[in-house]
């Protein structure tokens, strides 16, 4: 099945305002050099690049009362949401360019928020080595793309957990997380009392990617927007070097082929983030060509030679 939208919109956002590490800021034109937008036409695609949005720079400052350039996030996070909410209200699939993870909270408020209205269903599919749930009183480092889940389902600071005006934007049984293998002490216990679905490393050693997504996946229907929201991270940094925060033990080529033909699969996809991409890390953009590849496996390209 294809995706029914066949029509997107990309939309950058270069910052890394919400990072460890400087260099997340370059993901959305390593991206445009790797050839996402020719890549998607190849797939039958109208493409339209609406360019990169601006925001405050980042003042590279430590955590005040546990966060780090809450102010500056709040205002990168208005504008993915505002844009992601135009593309959607056009009938475009937006998909955001990123920009550290942070940025996935203005998105996906604006797609909640585009759901409700329409009256439809919304299943998260959080492809990440981190489970990005923590809060000012369990961080280690203040860095709000470690948070963008919490906020999401309403724990976090009012600016926030209420970009919209509305709170939270997510139950925790419209989200899953797939890749997880990177979880703070803290952030491991609340994760657990909130019940989110995660399906880490460990678990998808024992059963198989196959077998995860089909449970991930397990009751869409045609009334149900499903959003990616994909940190390149999540990939083994054997084959993705090109991140901030690499974690080793992750998918293989083949397992996260799988994981994007899947989601393909279901015709769902509605929306979509690219994210912590970080070049200054990479080796001659083979990051961002590797997540083109994936992003086009999004769109139908398959090896499947038989019915």
């Amino acid at each position: 099945m294809n995706t029914p939208v066949r029509s997107v919109r990309l939309i950058g956002a270069p910052t890394d305002i919400g990072a460890g590490h400087r260099g997340a800021s370059m993901g959305p034109e390593a991206l445009r050099v790797a050839g996402i937008a020719q890549a998607l036409r190849g797939r039958g695609l109208n493409v339209v690049d609406q360019g990169n949005l601006s925001g405050p720079l980042n003042p590279w400052l430590p955590p005040v009362d546990g966060y780090r350039h809450l102010a500056e996030v709040v205002s990168w996070n208005a504008a993915v949401m505002d844009a992601v909410a135009a593309a959607l209200d056009e009938g475009q699939l937006p998909i955001l360019l990123g920009g550290d993870h942070c940025l996935g909270l203005g998105s996906i408020t604006a797609v909640a928020r585009h759901c409700r209205q329409q009256g439809k269903n919304l299943r998260v599919l959080w492809i990440d080595a981190h489970a990005d749930f923590n809060t000012s009183e369990l961080t280690p480092s203040g860095n709000v793309h470690g948070m963008p889940v919490a906020c999401l389902c309403g724990i976090g600071p009012k600016a926030l957990t209420e970009l919209s005006g509305t709170s939270p934007m997510l139950r925790p049984d419209e989200i899953r997380q797939i890749g997880v293998r990177s979880v703070d002490e803290g952030e491991r216990r609340l994760v657990r009392e909130v019940g989110l679905d995660i399906y880490d490393m460990r678990y998808i050693d024992e059963i198989g990617m196959r077998q995860v997504m089909t449970q991930a996946l397990y009751g869409l229907d045609e009334n149900t927007h499903l959003h990616v929201s994909f940190d390149v991270d999540f990939l083994d940094p054997s084959i993705a070097p090109g991140v901030g925060t690499t974690v080793p033990g992750g998918p293989n080529y083949r397992e996260a082929q799988l994981v994007m033909e899947m989601i393909a699969d279901t015709g769902r996809m509605g929306s979509l983030d690219i994210v912590e991409l970080n070049p200054a890390f990479d080796q001659h953009n083979m990051t961002a060509q590797l997540a083109v590849d994936l992003v086009e496996s999004l769109f139908g390209k398959s090896t499947l030679m038989r019915s």
